[in-house]
């Protein structure tokens, strides 16, 4: 999924079976235990569970393609020759345009690994 997609509650009409889009979403979220690099994509079509459209459901079926696509794929942890620990940050301020909330994340590496990381509105 684009970062830079907007979803909006607004500009497209509900989807038929909103028992199928909450199942399949929820499914997502299980995925994302192994899979984390589908939890932003999964996060950004979650906000939107009460009153589904049909544009959250296109992006519901560009993240399962891009999931069949990439079953293969891994994450690899590599062994660092030094310890270092970086921290990056960053914040958008109401960029959302249906509630204006502001949101803020940072990640934590420490060697070059992930080691934490952490979204919120």
């Amino acid at each position: 999924m684009n970062s830079g997609l907007k979803l909006s509650n607004y500009g497209s009409e509900p989807v038929k079976d909103a028992t199928l889009y909450r199942s399949i979403v929820g499914a997502l979220q299980h995925a994302t235990i192994t899979r984390l690099e589908l939890s932003f994509s999964v996060n950004k079509v979650c906000r939107y569970m009460q009153t589904p459209l049909q544009a959250y459901w296109t992006a519901i079926k560009r993240i399962l393609m891009y999931s069949t696509g990439t079953l293969d794929y891994g994450l690899h942890l590599k062994l660092a020759p030094d310890y270092s620990l970086e921290a990056f940050c960053g914040a958008n301020w109401a960029s959302n345009p249906d509630h204006r909330r502001s949101t803020s994340e940072h990640c934590i590496y420490f060697g070059g690994n992930l080691v934490a990381w952490k979204s919120q509105k």
